[in-house]
């Protein structure tokens, strides 16, 4: 074949090509609501380790492993004989500065009326030596001086006695709010308290349990989408099938630096005691976004080894508008890209429709 009658066919397959029919779609621009699965744990709503303050031995557990308290419910008791002698000797160091004290309001007393009697008598000149007067008068100041000492030594005897009855007190250990016992670790007889040898352990666990913490860590991706006060579904192994709620209550506004997550609580109510602390359920988290979603067809995106694109049809040409996959919404998918709502692009996308071809559009009937 000749070189003139190879253009004149290429000419006039030109045509041809150029109504190559492309089965087309519109992007869908619409507001989306997704739901992602997010781990979470169920954490007491209080939680608390009841120490021994003072040395002691264990007298009395009133309690146990899942027993029910009542705010201000006693727990344990202890017994610490060397504090009553403590008490004792304190009491009767009070006792005893409080009749060093009388006996000097009765010196200051004496000293006094001596004072005052002089000072009458000297009112007659030549009845009372000026020097009497002045030593007189130096009494009265002695004794005044040694009166307030002991009143300084009362007030501390006094604090004294206060400060070791207020130690007494915590020989009985109470429960600081309304819960449910989840440790035990003594029983009578146990020495307790700083000195123990015990470490750190505490006596028993106080847990509020019948509303919980549901804490999330959301991702920086979802972050936008937290709205305060919301009602969240959770599921747990314990319970295959039910459906529990959470309200969202408190939002750290700060992402966890490795995790590159923002920790969010829910607050749980538990009234029947259903859900434990220590669970971890499944949260079905809700997604909002502030802007309308582009939706397309799964097939309208192709994935190649250098990029991931659309391929729009543009007045009967190709283009390839570079994308990103987002989640699918029933049998459609989020992209993000610089597409917009209405557009078309082919409902199956292929790297064989090359960039600046020209092709003709067929857009079934929707």
């Amino acid at each position: 074949m000749s070189l003139n009658k190879l253009c004149i066919f290429f000419l006039l397959s030109m045509p041809l090509l150029a109504q190559t029919p492309v089965e087309c779609v519109r992007v869908i621009s619409k507001s989306v609501d997704r739901q992602v699965r997010l781990p979470g744990e169920l954490l007491p709503y209080l939680n608390v380790s009841i120490h021994a303050k003072v040395a002691g031995f264990v007298d009395r557990v009133e309690v146990d492993r899942g027993s029910a308290v009542k705010k201000g419910q006693v727990l344990v008791t202890l017994v610490a004989p060397e504090m009553e002698t403590q008490i004792a000797e304190a009491q009767s160091k009070k006792q005893a500065v409080e009749l060093q004290r009388a006996e000097a309001q009765a010196k200051l007393s004496s000293a006094k009326s001596t004072y005052d009697r002089l000072k009458a008598a000297s009112a007659t000149p030549g009845v009372v030596a000026g020097n009497d007067l002045i030593i007189a008068e130096n009494n009265v100041e002695a004794a005044q001086a040694l009166a307030n000492a002991y009143e300084g030594s009362i007030k501390a005897a006094q604090a004294s006695v206060q400060s070791l009855k207020a130690l007494e007190g915590y020989l009985t250990l109470n429960a600081p709010f309304d819960g449910i016992i989840t440790e035990r670790s003594v029983h009578p007889g146990t020495l307790v308290g700083p000195s123990s040898g015990m470490g750190t352990q505490p006596l028993l666990r106080l847990e509020q349990v019948n509303r919980l913490r549901l804490v999330v860590a959301v991702p920086e991706s979802q972050v936008g989408g937290i709205i305060k006060s919301a009602r969240v579904r959770f599921t747990v192994p314990s319970f295959p099938g039910e459906t529990f709620y959470g309200v969202v209550s408190r939002i750290a506004h700060a992402l966890d630096a490795k995790t590159r997550t923002m920790a969010v609580e829910l607050e749980v109510s538990n009234p029947g005691l259903r859900l434990a602390s220590g669970m971890y359920p499944e949260v079905l988290w809700p997604v909002r976004q502030n802007r309308p979603a582009l939706l397309v067809p799964p097939t309208s995106i192709v994935t190649t080894t250098e990029r991931t694109f659309a391929v729009r049809i543009n007045e009967d040409v190709v283009e390839w508008v570079s994308v990103a996959r987002g989640a699918p919404v029933g049998d459609l998918v989020e992209i993000y890209g610089p597409l917009h709502e209405g557009d078309l692009v082919a409902r199956r996308g292929s790297d064989e429709l090359r960039e600046g071809t020209h092709v003709k559009v067929n857009l079934p009937a929707q």
